[in-house]
């Protein structure tokens, strides 16, 4: 099986795993569940990981941040869990799925409003969704997707939500709402910077998109990890120089 089949589980896998899991299943395999929008950047930063530390295999699961925190909740083998906010690891902490004291910020990150590549439309604001032309615009659910909840919210700051909301094409992750714009199936959506650079051969960044808060990334090992201590390593090279380096290279920036 190529190796980056054996680092993505599905959460198909997770769901299949559930009944089998067992401390020893899970010996030297470390289960990280991150937002869809640090899919490239744990990728590319898993080989030093796992170079530094012998034993030790990653395996991921990429989705969005509150769909992530059900899976958690109802028990999937995880132990780190990376949210794209903050109010979804504030649900985790409530409901008591973090191991006390290991919640961190280890990045930030931009939201912006991107175009296809090949769009000839003109932007100067977020009023400017609400032209006819523009008839349909991609974002994340804000019911279960952080961007989403960040692009609704900075939409109602700039009160253009009114007109966008009847153009909305709802994604079930940032990642699907940059293929909508990549593939020309709207006329803007609503990414991260470091998702627009993903596919920057197929987007344009048309404004940076002001937040009320910066977009800070926090990460946490999970309560009952069956390995906390290599969890605990994983987070300590995210933030460390080597880690910090390899998310620079994608577009993420220091906390």
């Amino acid at each position: 099986m190529p190796s980056t089949l054996r680092r993505i589980l599905s959460v198909a896998s997770l769901a299949l795993l559930l009944p089998a899991a067992s401390p020893g299943a899970w010996a030297g395999e470390l289960t990280v569940s991150a937002a869809a929008s640090l899919t490239n950047a744990f990728k590319a930063l898993a080989p030093a990981f796992e170079a530094q530390h012998p034993g030790t295999r990653l395996l991921f699961n990429f989705a969005a941040s509150d769909a992530l925190l059900a899976q958690i909740a109802k028990g999937a083998p995880v132990d780190v869990f990376a949210s794209a906010d903050q109010e979804t690891m504030d649900k985790a902490q409530a409901q008591q799925l973090l191991l006390a004291g290991t919640r961190r910020n280890f990045v930030t990150n931009t939201l912006v409003l991107i175009t296809p590549a090949d769009s000839t439309l003109t932007w100067r604001s977020l009023a400017d969704l609400g032209r006819p032309e523009v008839k349909r615009v991609a974002l994340g659910k804000p019911e279960g997707v952080p961007a989403g909840r960040y692009a609704k919210a900075a939409l109602e700051a700039a009160k253009a939500w009114a007109a966008v909301e009847p153009k909305a094409v709802y994604a079930a992750n940032v990642r699907q709402a940059l293929d909508y714009v990549a593939r020309g199936e709207v006329e803007a959506g609503f990414v991260y910077a470091t998702d627009a650079a993903v596919q920057k051969d197929k987007v344009k960044v048309a404004l940076t998109v002001p937040t009320e808060s910066p977009i800070a990334y926090p990460i946490a090992v999970v309560a009952g990890s069956a390995n906390p201590d290599a969890a605990r390593r994983f987070l300590d090279f995210v933030a460390s120089s080597a880690g910090q380096a390899a998310l620079a290279r994608h577009g993420f920036q220091r906390p």
